[in-house]
C-alpha cells in the first residue's frame, strides 16, 4: 500500500529542521502535516473531485501559502490530479499504477532503456530509491524493480554478480530502508545509458 510522509513543500524535510533557505523555515512539522491533512480531509470526502476554489473554502481554518504549496506537492507527486478543473485524490491503486512508470528525468530514461553494464549499481539504486520516495512499500518496490530488470532487458545484458534479479534487489534493501535519494544515482545511470543507446 503506498504511503505518504507529508514532506515540507519547500525543502521536503519530514521534521521541523528545514533547509536554511526554505520558505517555510521555522514552521513546525506538525503545522506542515496539518496543512496536508486539511487538504486530504476535504479531498477524501469528494471522490468525484472538487474545484480548487471550493477546496479553499472547505479547508479547516484559513487557506494560506502552506496549503497552496502542499496542494502543489500533492499534484507534482501525482497524489492529486486535475481533471476538467476538478481536483481529485487518486485511490491507492490508481496512484500505484501511475507511479510505477517514472515520467520525470533522469528516471524516465533509466526506466525506459534499462540498465547497461557500467551503471548497474547506480541504476538499481536509483530505481529502488525512486519507488521508496513515491511511497511504495518494500514488497511493491521489490516487485517493480525485479519486473523492470527483466522487462527492460537489463538482466539479459548481463554484468551482474548476483544469480537472479530477486537476489540483486534484496541485496539493495538498505537503499530502501535508509531512504536515500534517487537523483544523483539516476543522473549517473542516465549518462551511461545514453552513451550506449
Amino acid at each position: 500500500m503506498p504511503t505518504f510522509r507529508y514532506p515540507c513543500p519547500g525543502c521536503r524535510t519530514t521534521n521541523s529542521l528545514h533547509d536554511a533557505d526554505c520558505e517555510f523555515e521555522g514552521v513546525s512539522w506538525p503545522t506542515v502535516e496539518k496543512a496536508y491533512t486539511d487538504l486530504l480531509a476535504v479531498l477524501t470526502a469528494e471522490p468525484e473531485g472538487i474545484t480548487e476554489s471550493a477546496l479553499r473554502e472547505a479547508v479547516a481554518g484559513e487557506w494560506d501559502g502552506l496549503h497552496k504549496a502542499a496542494l502543489g506537492t500533492l499534484e507534482r507527486e501525482q497524489r492529486v490530479v486535475r481533471d476538467d478543473d476538478l481536483l481529485r485524490l487518486l485511490t491507492a491503486a490508481e496512484f500505484k499504477e501511475r507511479v510505477s512508470e517514472p515520467t520525470r528525468e533522469p528516471m524516465r530514461t533509466v526506466y525506459e532503456h534499462g540498465s547497461v553494464p557500467g551503471c548497474h549499481d547506480n541504476a538499481v539504486f536509483a530505481m529502488i530509491a525512486w519507488y521508496e520516495m513515491v511511497g511504495l512499500s518494500w514488497p511493491e518496490t521489490r516487485e517493480n524493480v525485479i519486473g523492470w530488470l527483466r522487462e527492460s532487458g537489463a538482466w539479459d545484458r548481463g554484468g551482474f554478480e548476483e544469480s537472479s534479479p530477486a537476489e540483486l534487489v534484496d541485496s539493495k534493501r538498505h537503499v530502501y530502508d535508509q531512504g536515500y535519494g534517487w537523483k544523483e544515482k539516476g543522473r549517473a545511470a542516465k549518462g551511461v545509458i545514453e552513451r550506449h543507446v
